[in-house]
Formats: C-alpha cells, sequence, structure tokens
C-alpha cells in the first residue's frame, strides 16, 4: 500500500495512513493487558501469602514463559498470519488467567501457582509486534518503492501508545486491586484480552501476508541469527530490568510509608515521563542515527537510575521516577526503528517480539530479585536493581555497538531508516 509523505511527516499524516485506525483501535485494547498483568500477578499473590518475594517469583515464571514463547509465536505469525496465532492464544490465556486468579484465592500451594503461571504467560498476545509488524507492511521498503519516512514516525507512535498503556495499565490494576478486590486486575486483564484480541484478529485487511513456505534456495531464517538483533535484546533485557524493579520497588515503598495508594500516583508519574518523551521523538525530523541515538539515550537512562536507591521520599522519588521515565522511550524508539534495517521483512514480527519478550524476561528477573531485596532489607534496595539492569545492558551495548549497522554484503532485502543504500543480509 503506497504512501504519499512530505518531507517532515507527522502523526497527523501517519494517522492518515488509509486502513490504520481500523487496527490501532482493537489493538490499544488488547495490547493493555500486558501492562497489567505483572502487576496484577504481584499484588493479588501478595494479597494472598503476603510476601513480595512470593509474589515477584509467580510474576517472574509468567514473564519468564511469555519470553521464551513469544518469538515463537512471532515466528508463527509470519509464516501462517496473526489471525492463526490470535485466535487460540487469547483463548487460552483468557482460561490461564482464571485459573491462576482461583488458585491464588483459594491459597493453593506455590507450586500450582507456578504452574498456572507458566501458560498465563506463553499466551500473552503480542499485540505491539504485531501493530509494528504492520505498519512495517504498509509503509516499510518493498521491490517496488522505498521505506517510507513515516516509518520512523510509527515507531515513536508505537512507543508512546505503549507508555500509555503503561500508564493506564497499572494504574487501573491498582485501583481495582485496592479500590474493588484483589483479583479485579487479573479479571478485568482477562476480559480486556479475550474482546480487544478478537476484534483486533478480526481485521484481516491490514496483516502482513504471510510468508511462502520455506524451500532450499529460500530457507527460513530466524531473526536472532542477525547480530544486530541479540545486541538489541540485551539492551531490551535492562529496559525491562527497568519496568520490573520499578514495579515492585515502588509498590514496596508505599507500603512502606503506609500509603498503598500512592503507589499507582508514582508509576503513573514513571510511565507519564516515558510516553511524554516518546511524543517529543516522534515529533522530531532526527539527523543523527538510530545506532548513535540508542548509545546515548541509555547512557542517561543508567545515569538517572543510578539515583533511585538513595531517595526516601514522595516528591524526590516522583521526580527522579520521571526522569527515569523520559530517558527510556528514546532508547526503546531507537531500538525499533533500527529492526526495519537489521530483519528481513518476513521475520519483523518474529524480531519485535523477541525484543518485547526481552523487556518482559528483564521485567521478569527484575521482578523477582526486587522482590526478594525488599522483603529482607526494604524498599530501597530494590531500586538497585534498575541501575545494575542498565549497567550490564549498557556495557555490552557499548562493546557490541558496531553489530547495529546493517552491511550490504548479499541479497536486498530492506531499505534502513535514514539509510538511502539497499540494505542487505548474507
Amino acid at each position: 500500500m503506497a504512501t504519499t509523505v512530505s518531507d517532515r511527516p507527522g502523526y497527523g499524516q501517519l494517522l492518515r495512513t488509509p486502513g490504520a485506525w481500523t487496527f490501532l483501535l482493537p489493538g490499544f485494547a488488547a495490547r493493555q493487558p500486558f501492562a497489567m498483568l505483572t502487576i496484577g500477578i504481584v499484588l493479588l499473590v501478595q494479597h494472598t501469602t503476603g510476601s513480595y518475594g512470593t509474589a515477584g517469583a509467580v510474576a517472574a515464571v509468567a514473564g519468564v514463559s511469555m519470553a521464551l514463547v513469544a518469538p515463537q509465536g512471532g515466528k508463527f505469525a509470519d509464516r501462517f498470519g496473526q489471525r492463526a496465532v490470535l485466535l487460540p492464544g487469547v483463548l487460552l490465556h483468557t482460561a490461564s488467567v482464571s485459573a491462576l486468579t482461583a488458585l491464588a484465592l483459594a491459597d493453593a500451594p506455590l507450586w500450582a501457582l507456578f504452574a498456572a503461571a507458566v501458560p498465563t504467560g506463553a499466551s500473552v498476545p503480542q499485540i505491539g509486534p504485531m501493530v509494528r509488524a504492520r505498519w512495517a507492511a504498509m509503509l516499510g521498503a518493498t521491490p517496488d518503492r522505498p521505506a517510507s519516512p513515516l516509518m520512523s514516525t510509527a515507531a515513536a507512535f508505537e512507543s508512546v501508545t505503549d507508555e500509555f498503556t503503561f500508564v493506564l495499565g497499572p494504574v487501573i490494576a491498582t485501583a481495582l486491586c485496592t479500590g474493588v478486590h484483589p483479583a479485579a486486575g487479573l479479571i478485568t486483564e482477562a476480559a480486556l484480552t479475550l474482546v480487544g484480541g478478537l476484534l483486533f484478529a478480526a481485521q484481516r485487511a491490514t496483516q502482513p501476508a504471510p510468508r511462502p513456505a520455506a524451500t532450499a534456495d529460500r530457507p527460513h531464517t530466524s531473526a536472532l541469527s542477525v547480530p544486530g538483533v541479540r545486541v538489541l535484546v540485551v539492551a531490551f533485557l535492562g529496559i525491562g530490568a527497568v519496568f520490573g524493579g520499578m514495579q515492585v520497588s515502588l509498590t514496596a515503598f508505599s507500603q512502606e510509608i503506609g500509603h498503598p495508594g500512592v503507589n499507582g500516583l508514582l508509576y503513573g508519574i514513571f510511565a507519564a515521563g516515558n510516553m511524554l518523551a516518546g511524543i517529543v521523538c516522534g515529533a522530531i525530523a532526527w539527523k543523527s542515527s538510530p545506532q548513535r541515538r540508542l548509545v546515548v539515550g541509555y547512557m542517561v537512562l543508567t545515569l538517572m537510575a543510578s539515583g533511585l536507591w538513595a531517595v526516601h521520599s514522595v516528591p524526590l522519588l516522583a521526580g527522579l521516577g520521571l526522569l527515569v521515565g523520559l530517558c527510556i522511550a528514546p532508547a526503546l524508539i531507537s531500538g525499533y526503528t533500527l529492526v526495519e534495517s537489521l530483519v528481513p521483512a518476513t521475520a519483523r514480527t518474529e524480531a519485535f517480539t523477541w525484543l518485547t519478550g526481552a523487556v518482559a524476561l528483564g521485567q521478569a528477573a527484575a521482578v523477582t530479585v526486587a522482590g526478594q531485596l525488599a522483603d529482607a532489607h526494604g524498599a530501597s534496595t530494590g531500586f538497585l536493581v534498575p541501575l545494575a539492569g542498565t549497567v550490564l545492558a549498557l556495557v555490552t551495548l557499548l562493546a557490541l555497538r558496531s553489530r547495529l549497522s546493517p552491511k550490504s554484503v548479499g541479497r536486498t532485502v530492506a531499505r534502513g531508516i535514514g539509510h538511502r543504500e539497499p540494505v542487505t543480509v548474507d
């Protein structure tokens, strides 16, 4: 689908892309559960067991399960189409969340909660990557046209949408769990998954065409075989550590000071900073490469995360949380933008799910470690987890940043964002 663009594309022009609203609206509803699941599990299990460590462990099992299975779902979506993956996925997820909720309320043993958390995480619908794949299909490079300048705007718009869900999701889940019933957050998550997922799956006209079956001269290649994708996975693990560490540590901090309702406000400010930065990033006509923006943005993110553990007042924590949030969106947008130039179109949904899965895996590890630290040493020690995650990811990113540059050594498959020459892979 060709799109005419100006020299300075913007959000208005992006949203006028024919067919965009047919998948954006149901996609927005269907991606809310991604931001509600972890905090919903933590609040319910902590209520029934009295332990942040136990709650974090159950949430971590769901996160690890999602991180391991999501890329395979992305691969199947590339191969067979998004609808074929979504329909059974949303049904399984709804049933799994219902089972986990019932077991937690029945004071089931920990092994039973772990068992229910596995399919709960594995079946989380990867709506965000699927929406990004639809934008790439509509705006990305093809043999007949170059990539649209709106691709970079689409990456920013999706980051803003993701962060808006991270503003709404945890706040809604926390309000439901604390104001209605401890299980209300997960019940709402399951309902949104079912309704939103089915409506999104019904939009068949805009889904990317399934790729052809593998042949001897055109074998299927995993997106993870691209070196740059592996580097981005590590970078996104660090971002996941920020999300997970902030969720648990802010919850523990709010309980520690005797004002549990402050949790939603603090996390909402953190996520609002992320969303605001995403809006600004999408409105700027960048001259620097996404590789450089990713490295610089990650450096600043690590610096901001380094002070969280030392803050002990609500106003200061809100202010620093806002600064941390402002630093996340530039890194996320740059990473997602790089996928279009690094990965063949036939593997982009899988690539996007690897990055989303990396965020979930980093979040799962952070939730577990931060929960244990908060139980043993207080809420402030949980804030060391975002710092450790970003430091490790930054070191890897600096050491391997050269792998984020596309190589021109073979068959042309795409045209990179910010690059006017064809990008090729072996």
